[in-house]
């Protein structure tokens, strides 16, 4: 397995640091004097639904075995890897992190930073949610996180702005977006939110049409076998850069932040002021916390990323993930019982609702009931493959590379070919 330098170096500081460490704010590893542990947690869930679902799970967890505590730390989503790789670099991991698996969890892994928690699942939680949703979180055949949630990705859409506009079907190929595209702006509707600001999401356009571009091989590789001289990814930055140049986005698309306040993207969907946004499965639960009354959107509907003509991949294929949860490589035997814990049928169905998402549970998923969500399971039922976001199989360093490459072009400051250029320098340098 390939170790990136960022986490090379994090392992080799760590290893030096710990010959001086004592204890660790980060992770609080071993049990009090009393007997009693106290378990440190990163998560994403800053305000609303999904950070009272943490601490209620804290609180359900303590009361079940008083001997642990569990201390949650909320941690705005974009500042998350970086928090991670500082924590890695001192030594001072979390017990419990968030975990999205592919590049970023390999190199944590060949950091040393990770358990492995292959024979540490409960048989039942395994069973209950298949083999599926632990793919990204496994790393050489052994698993190193518990999923939370399946996150495929698509187009989220107001049934109202586009009833306004005239569109009466959703678009299925890049020319019918096109021209829905016409229509919401001759409507005087924005059509498309970005919030570039974050890169990640702007990189979300270029992963999809990588996806319809390339093959199935190329692009489910990526963890392992790089290969950015198929032509197919220029072929991908150039259907982006054409797609641009209608204009679809927001106005002040490169300032806009992705799930931060009304004025992000998220939010410009949720106060009917933009008609579209590419995202992950997730953005239910983010449009919903903000819409004036913080309730899901009644008009949200979704339909997937359209066919593009010329490429290898499969038009029915879907790009997405998972959140999930790792546990530090030195955390106490706890960790790995409360993420059983919380992959209970009970919890995870209280996670769907909490989120407004699509749990890794099976049988978790009558919790599901926000309409916008039911095409998306079933379009993941049914897609011939889905692969994983392609910053997160990437890793850090090359996945931020090709996130900013991307929003450079969008900037008109890049080239179809720059971007490529520039992720393939980010690989070589590893």
């Amino acid at each position: 397995m390939k170790v990136r330098k960022a986490w090379a170096a994090a392992a080799a500081v760590a290893a030096l640091g710990t010959l001086g460490l004592t204890a660790c704010s980060g992770g609080s590893g071993d049990a009090d004097a009393d007997g009693k542990t106290t378990l440190t947690m990163w998560h994403n869930s800053t305000t609303g639904d999904g950070k009272q679902y943490w601490d209620d799970a804290a609180a359900a967890f303590h009361k079940a075995n008083p001997d642990v505590t569990i201390k949650m730390t909320a941690i705005q989503n974009e500042d998350m890897d970086g928090k991670l790789q500082t924590a890695a670099n001192s030594g001072d991991m979390p017990d419990i992190f968030m975990a999205r698996g592919g590049g970023k969890l390999a190199d944590m892994v060949s950091a040393g930073k990770v358990r492995d928690l292959t024979d540490k699942i409960d048989p039942d939680v395994k069973k209950a949610m298949g083999d599926a949703p632990f793919s990204a979180l496994t790393i050489d055949g052994k698993i190193y996180g518990m999923p939370g949630s399946v996150l495929p990705g698509g187009i989220f859409y107001s049934k109202d702005l586009f009833a306004q506009a005239g569109i009466t079907e959703t678009p299925t190929t890049l020319d019918e977006l096109a021209e829905d595209v016409t229509k919401l702006k001759a409507a005087g509707i924005q059509p498309i939110a970005l919030g570039a600001k974050d890169a990640w999401p702007a990189a979300h356009w270029y992963y999809f049409f990588a996806l319809r571009a390339c093959g199935q091989d190329t692009i489910q590789n990526l963890a392992t076998e790089v290969d950015f001289d198929d032509p197919c990814w220029l072929e991908a930055a150039n259907n982006l850069n054409d797609f641009a140049q209608i204009e679809p986005f927001n106005k002040g698309f490169l300032t806009t932040s992705a799930q931060e306040g009304a004025n992000s993207s998220a939010g410009l969907v949720a106060n009917h002021k933009a008609a579209m946004e590419l995202m992950g499965a997730w953005n239910v639960g983010i449009i919903a916390s903000l819409t004036p009354d913080q309730k899901p959107l009644a008009d949200l509907d979704w339909f997937p990323f359209p066919a593009v003509d010329g490429g290898e991949g499969d038009p029915a294929a879907m790009m997405g993930g998972g959140d999930g949860n790792s546990c530090s490589a030195d955390a106490p035997p706890a960790c790995e019982d409360f993420l059983n814990f919380v992959s209970s049928k009970e919890w995870q169905e209280k996670y769907a609702v909490a989120f407004q998402t699509i749990p890794s549970r099976k049988d978790a998923t009558d919790a599901v009931t926000d309409p916008s969500l039911k095409p998306l399971m079933e379009a993941a039922n049914k897609a011939p493959y889905i692969a994983l976001w392609l910053d997160t199989s990437l890793g850090q360093n090359v996945g931020n590379a090709l996130n900013t490459s991307v929003v450079e072009m969008l900037a008109g400051k890049g080239s179809p070919e720059k971007l490529v250029e520039t992720v393939k320098a980010a690989e070589a340098r590893g």
